[in-house]
């Protein structure tokens, strides 16, 4: 009533007083309904993001398989060990407290009149610290007692452990929720040994990580690919995520071109931390979906002897060469080699610097999938098109015998290698008569030699490998003319025998003998067989159909035995190019080839082929090998082939439903 009774007084300088302290009182109160209110939702969202970390988890890869389920690329548990922070707080602390210099203390005293009232001791710090050296010095301690601790876990596990500075300090400052992994991919006995000694080192554990692994090693490894760190981010994780576990990416091959499916789907955990950021607890909050399996059309045992061929050349393991085996009725791909080849496992978790220098070889080039990407004159090989050519043209009578006199009369003379005499075109085709082979070339015309090729599409992908492989070049009309080139005799002379502007791949002259061998029938080559999930109730499988068609060679049966026969003599007859692949049992029907690389008019390089078929009766593989700097067709390639048909032969003993559904499909 006071306050009223003064209020009721004519006092204006009151009257003013009182009316701002209800104003203040007023704003106050509308403040605190506005914060407690009106912003408590956005304040406890807030709280919520500054104490919950998301952090995203790979998922497993799927697994690559052979035809017969065995698995080329699959998962295993990694071990590693883990330093965890958080759990390091109290000697941080520790460290801390003993690391400041002793406090400076003065005796104080009070008199009154030169009489003693009282006296204490009066404790002074040693100088305050700015900001920027206390929080160095924080670091450097941080740094001691981490560093101390993976000191005596090196000590026990008997293992080179260190400790990165700058690797520490980054973690800690942008990754303190989650451990730091001190050692990756522990073996047994270090895993044995932690087990046994740990218990005394704080805030070091063991944890599994799914890891890539390539059981056969460099097993087909520039078809599988390799992985590669990827710390990329969508647009549509980039700022959900705080956090992102260690995830890899296919570089190429299988597990590049089907990264999508074999990846997965990515799950989240959410971790409290708090307030200086210190892991508290974390839950799941969605789990991974992992990624799909990948059935290959590969059989390990031919792809195995394939590379086992490939290793016994020249150079042996750092051998330039390819080879594909190919079901010619289905176009399945049963091996497919390139020499020489690299550990894909060599890439998880990363590449070591010795690695890496083998791996940019200029020369040897272990990752160049030489069966799709190297394009190469194919020689001889291609007399199977001029021959067919000319054949088909009417001009080439093969029972027809003509004088071969050594070498061709065109510009300063074409050599060849076949002795001067009279050849009709099964010795010719023997003998790889370059003469002979001219002869009906220029009679038949370019545009019959080259519109055949166009039939089995060389000059373009096969679609093997999309954006993984290479066209080669088909000199058509089309590219002289884009390339401004023009065109001689010289120029056909030089394509009957597969020389001059054309180029192939090995893949590409599988599908070429192939076709001869099944009657005309141009394959898709198949090396995918079906996607799949891995587990139960995961959907439909994703199936990639056999016996793809994708052309006709359109040429009579009766032209498409002659050539077969006169394969077929180039390997079982005597004097034939090809009889270092004649196999016991088997009819293998093949054709050599060596092609000169010229820089000017010197040669730098041989290029040697062998393309055939099995067996003679009932084609169902075709073999291709090729070569680089190798002796000859005949002597380099041929053996190689051998090997492989020998070992095609204990496959279909060994594994006969499974042959017999190849050649069925």
């Amino acid at each position: 009533m006071l306050i009223f009774d003064q209020l009721n007084r004519s006092d204006p300088h009151l009257r003013a007083l009182t009316l701002a302290v209800l104003t203040a009182m007023s704003i106050l109160l509308a403040g605190l309904w506005y914060v407690q209110v009106v912003s408590a939702n956005r304040y406890q969202s807030n709280v919520k993001n500054q104490s919950f970390r998301t952090v995203r988890m790979p998922a497993p890869r799927g697994k690559i398989l052979d035809r017969d389920g065995v698995a080329l690329a699959e998962n295993r548990p990694a071990y590693n060990v883990s330093l965890y922070l958080h759990e390091l707080r109290d000697q941080f602390r520790e460290e801390w407290r003993r690391s400041q210099p002793p406090a400076k203390i003065t005796r104080r005293r009070v008199s009154f009149f030169g009489v003693k009232l009282f006296e204490w001791n009066q404790t002074r710090p040693a100088r305050r610290l700015t900001r920027s050296e206390r929080t160095n010095l924080e670091a450097q301690l941080r740094y001691r007692v981490a560093s101390n601790i993976v000191a005596q876990l090196s000590t026990q596990l008997v293992l080179p452990v260190s400790l990165d500075p700058e690797k520490f300090h980054r973690h800690y400052t942008s990754q303190l929720a989650l451990p730091l992994t001190l050692v990756s991919k522990l073996d047994s006995l270090h895993i044995a040994r932690f087990h046994e000694n740990s218990m005394g080192v704080p805030g070091v554990d063991l944890d599994a990580q799914p890891i890539r692994v390539y059981p056969f090693g460099p097993f087909a490894a520039q078809t599988l690919g390799h992985l590669r760190r990827d710390d990329s981010s969508p647009e549509d994780e980039a700022t959900f995520f705080n956090y992102r576990l260690p995830d890899y990416k296919g570089a190429f091959g299988i597990e590049a071109l089907f990264n999508k499916e074999l990846a997965g789907k990515p799950g989240i955990k959410s971790v409290l931390v708090n307030s200086s950021g210190y892991r508290q607890s974390e839950r799941e909050l969605l789990a991974v979906e992992p990624g799909k399996n990948i059935v290959l059309t590969l059989a390990r045992p031919i792809q195995q002897i394939a590379e086992g061929a490939l290793a016994s050349g020249p150079r042996g393991t750092n051998t330039r060469a390819a080879v594909v085996v190919m079901d010619v009725n289905s176009g399945d791909i049963l091996a497919m080699a390139s020499s020489p080849s690299f550990n894909p496992n060599d890439f998880v978790p990363r590449l070591l610097a010795d690695q890496a220098d083998r791996l940019n070889d200029s020369e040897l080039r272990p990752t160049f999938n030489r069966a799709t990407y190297g394009a190469y004159a194919p020689g001889s090989i291609f007399k199977v098109i001029t021959g067919l050519a000319a054949l088909e043209a009417g001009v080439l009578n093969p029972n027809e015998e003509i004088d071969n006199p050594g070498y061709y009369p065109l510009g300063k003379g074409i050599r060849d290698l076949a002795p001067p005499g009279k050849y009709d075109f099964k010795r010719a085709f023997k003998k790889s008569s370059n003469f002979y082979f001219i002869t009906y070339g220029l009679k038949a015309g370019e545009d019959a030699i080259l519109g055949l090729s166009k039939r089995v599409h060389l000059g373009e992908s096969t679609g093997i490998l999309p954006g993984q492989e290479i066209s080669g070049v088909l000199p058509t009309r089309e590219w002289r003319k884009k390339n401004r080139l023009p065109w001689y005799d010289g120029d056909t002379a030089n394509l009957s025998f597969g020389q001059g502007y054309l180029s192939v791949t090995p893949i590409q002259m599988t599908v070429m003998v192939s076709a001869v061998a099944n009657g005309g029938k141009v394959f898709w080559p198949r090396l995918v067989d079906r996607i799949e999930p891995q587990s139960i109730g995961g959907g439909e499988p994703i199936r990639f159909p056999a016996a793809h068609l994708r052309d006709q060679l359109s040429v009579s049966n009766k032209n498409l035995e002659v050539v077969r026969a006169a394969m077929l003599a180039d390997v079982e007859e005597e004097g034939g190019t090809g009889r270092p692949a004649s196999v016991p049992g088997l009819r293998v029907c093949g054709k050599t080839g060596t092609a000169q690389v010229k820089q000017g008019s010197e040669t730098i390089d041989t290029i040697t082929w062998f393309a055939s078929f099995a067996p003679y009766e009932s084609p169902r593989y075709a073999v291709v090998v090729m070569v680089e700097s190798g002796a000859s067709g005949g002597g380099t390639c041929a053996p190689m082939a051998a090997k492989v048909y020998r070992v095609l032969q204990t496959w279909e003993k060994s594994y006969p439903l499974k042959a017999d559904a190849v050649a069925a499909k």
